[in-house]
């Protein structure tokens, strides 16, 4: 089975105290930390064991500068067999389509029985998993938490529904999955297995490489924009009830009444 695994490199929300840069136009990036995004982690995870039990090969790409690089060797370390990096001056400014377009060219040159994403990235939009089988026209599946082999021509997914249930679906190859934290838990990545893929090439391609117009993707071709960043104002703080279960739950019903929210 061979996988395509999208990754992003976000700011590790551990390591960091975001803030709101000076002008609004962004958060303050000076100083930032790092990582892999996690989603794309548990992506990785339940690639690489699918293909230790099934055999086939797992290649991580993503659509970044050469920064990025970092958290392919991360992702390789952590047992992914192959990296691709997707840079290009031309991708500056793509809107979530843009990165789709991007990643379906990528998807293209290869012949992937598979392709992951994570659930959501750093923007939590969720978007680039489901345009991006759109684009490619293969089924997909959102919030999977489970993946099992049915055949070389379907797969079993369980999907996180509303009410904290569970789905069971049967999706045929190739498909499109995002992948949901929790289905698995990611490896250690120790030094000895990122100092093993230091050293490894690691190709890149350019918009000319996939064969995309300048104009297809990036800034120019978004159709929507990050026009604004800002802190929502504090309100009020919260009231905390005490007592035992029977009394709290007497109190939350006289300030329900009381704030009309029951009558």
């Amino acid at each position: 089975m061979e996988i395509l695994v999208c990754v992003k490199r976000v700011p590790d929300n551990e390591e960091n105290e975001i803030e709101v840069s000076a002008d609004g136009s962004d958060i303050d990036r000076s100083d930032i930390v790092y990582s892999v995004n996690e989603w794309d982690n548990y992506a990785v995870e339940e690639a690489i064991q699918l293909v230790d039990e099934h055999g086939g090969s797992v290649t991580v790409v993503t659509v970044g500068d050469d920064e990025s690089d970092e958290i392919l060797r991360r992702e390789m370390a952590m047992g992914a067999n192959n990296g691709l990096l997707l840079k290009d001056d031309a991708f500056n400014g793509s809107d979530g389509k843009g990165i789709s377009t991007i990643l379906k060219s990528a998807a293209e040159k290869g012949n992937y029985d598979l392709i992951m994403t994570g659930a959501q990235a750093d923007d939590g939009a969720g978007q680039v998993g489901g345009m991006l089988a759109a684009l490619l026209d293969y089924p997909y599946a959102s919030l999977v938490n489970k993946v099992e082999v049915m055949d070389d021509k379907k797969l079993k997914v369980g999907r996180e529904i509303e009410g904290g249930n569970q789905e069971l679906n049967e999706i045929d190859l190739p498909c499109v999955l995002s992948i949901q934290t929790g289905i698995n838990e990611p490896r250690y990545v120790g030094i000895r297995g990122i100092r093993k893929v230091a050293s490894v090439d690691i190709p890149s391609m350019g918009a000319s490489d996939l064969g995309l117009a300048g104009d297809a993707v990036g800034d120019g071709a978004a159709k929507v924009k990050k026009v604004d960043y800002f802190v929502p104002e504090l309100g009020e703080g919260a009231e905390m009830l005490e007592g035992d279960t029977d009394e709290i739950i007497d109190k939350l019903i006289e300030l329900l009444k009381a704030k009309g929210g029951l009558k």
